[in-house]
């Protein structure tokens, strides 16, 4: 089956007053459906850059990109904003909640921009804040909510859309511990559920609830620990006196 994301030879560099900054270099990475991958890595690596061009907030200086098959090379402005309402749900460190809009807003907002009929909006709507425990806050407003509260409502409006991927960066970042375990298990729960996702995170405790986790250092993929495991079990069937074929 083709990868859902499939990164390949992927570079990214930064042009700032004659200085370039390499923030990618020759990464490869595929995701298939159905997977939950968390990218970690120290501060600086290049984690949140990844993350922007998987969901097409920046592009790559060199190499080739195919979400769901297609390349997104050659995608317009608009072709790139179409996709990212349709199919990509992000979450976000810092919420990014308008204040002025209630959680029933906040939620539906991005279905305005689909020419949905409003009935089906509400019933998505709806859906969302049930799954993630915030319909009784639906009337509210963020500054009426704790960080936990408001991190729910991000992940509803992630995924009020039914995208193909979610995308985190830092969901936990902003939050005790508590709430960050809490908004871990809602994540956990989506990708049961069948979601894909893809989160950056620099607290290992919260890598380690994804599937497999790829380690950057330096804007190079330095290690995926899925392939590590395959690579120990292979030796340790090979040790028993097993035949592993290459």
């Amino acid at each position: 089956m083709e990868p859902l994301i499939r990164l390949e030879g992927v570079s990214k560099v930064f042009l700032t007053d004659e200085v370039e900054t390499h923030a990618l270099h020759n990464v490869h990475l595929e995701i298939k459906q159905g997977e939950y991958v968390s990218i970690a890595g120290p501060s600086g690596c290049g984690k949140t850059t990844l993350l922007s061009i998987l969901g097409l907030l920046d592009t790559a200086t060199e190499g080739t990109y195919l979400l769901d098959g297609r390349p997104v090379s050659g995608l317009t402005a608009s072709e790139r904003a179409r996709i990212r309402n349709r199919e990509i749900g992000f979450i976000f460190q810092a919420f990014n909640l308008i204040g002025d809009l209630t959680v029933y807003e906040n939620v539906e907002l991005p279905l305005t921009y689909r020419g949905m009929s409003s009935g089906e909006r509400k019933q998505r709507v709806q859906e969302a804040l049930e799954r993630v425990g915030m319909s009784h806050r639906m009337k509210h407003y963020p500054s009426q909510l704790s960080g936990g509260q408001q991190q729910r409502v991000a992940v509803a409006r992630a995924i009020v859309g039914r995208p193909l991927i979610l995308l985190a960066d830092e969901p936990t970042g902003n939050l005790d511990s508590r709430n960050g375990e809490a908004v871990m298990e809602l994540l956990q729960e989506l990708h049961r559920d069948g979601a894909t996702i893809a989160m950056v995170t620099h607290d290992p405790r919260y890598a380690r609830h994804a599937d497999r986790t790829i380690y950057l250092f330096d804007g190079q993929v330095m290690q995926d620990e899925a392939a590590v495991q395959q690579a120990a079990a292979a030796r340790e069937l090979q040790e028993s006196g097993f035949r592993v074929e290459a």
